[in-house]
């Protein structure tokens, strides 16, 4: 979908991957658990191929169902720039990004009272690797017009713990309390703004959400990895607490 922000930021990493579903079994069971960083990177270059081909490895220890789309540009990997993907970086796909005004959306025959109000909602699946760190972010409304976005995920396959600014459930505990494995990429720095944390896991299928808006969040997977299927508002606008950080993959423009 063209209006969606982070494939857009990231489209040019991807024509790589394409083709990857029919490989994938060669890393067969646990592969995905003993990757290593020089793997991932060609001359500095994250190589998406084979970052696509140990999420693919991931699918098969799940035995998660794998849809065609999957094996399309609409699968997108990001290492946020920042060169070290096997512990800050994601996976994903949004199944729909939708956004515009009710009276001029399908049939625009609607004439109701909300009219010429905007609406957003977003159907999103989260991969992430073995101990991988989606890192800290936050969503403002940006220049849209719309509010910030707000979130909830449902662990489908493995185990992830959540972190953000605030006791947003009144479950979490303090991240310092977590082993150390479950702590976020960038807990103890300075930029970092998230202070507690919760963990949920496909088993248990309850879901964690994000409950204030424009906070600092993030997630980290368990040492399966992880799959994550997200409910939220239109997602447009997104900042990292790190500084300089963005969406996209190192060596691509």
């Amino acid at each position: 979908m063209k209006k969606v922000t982070r494939r857009t930021a990231i489209v040019s990493t991807i024509g790589a991957g394409l083709a990857l579903g029919a490989g994938c079994k060669s890393m067969g069971g646990n592969a995905s658990r003993n990757l290593k960083r020089s793997v991932m990177y060609t001359d500095g270059k994250l190589d998406v191929a084979a970052v696509k081909k140990a999420y693919f490895a991931m699918f098969e220890n799940f035995k998660y169902p794998v849809p065609d789309v999957l094996k399309t540009d609409e699968f997108w990997v990001s290492d946020f720039m920042q060169s070290d993907i096997l512990k800050l970086g994601m996976g994903g796909i949004f199944w729909i990004n939708e956004t515009g005004t009710y009276a001029t959306h399908g049939s625009k025959k609607y004439d109701g009272k909300f009219n010429e109000e905007k609406f957003g909602y977003l159907g999103h699946e989260i991969f992430l690797l073995p101990g991988q760190t989606l890192p800290e972010h936050s969503h403002s409304g940006g220049a849209e017009g719309y509010g910030p976005k707000m979130e909830a995920w449902q662990v489908r396959y493995g185990e992830v713990t959540f972190f953000g600014e605030y006791k947003g459930e009144g479950t979490e505990i303090p991240i310092g309390e977590l082993p150390e494995a479950k702590r976020p990429w960038g807990y103890g720095q300075a930029w970092m703004k998230s202070k507690y944390a919760a963990t949920r896991t496909a088993k248990s299928g309850k879901l964690y959400a994000q409950r204030d808006p424009e906070a600092w969040h993030g997630q980290v997977a368990g040492p399966d990895g992880a799959i994550v299927t997200e409910y939220a508002t239109y997602h447009n606008h997104v900042m990292f607490s790190k500084p300089g950080m963005t969406f996209g993959s190192t060596g691509h423009a």
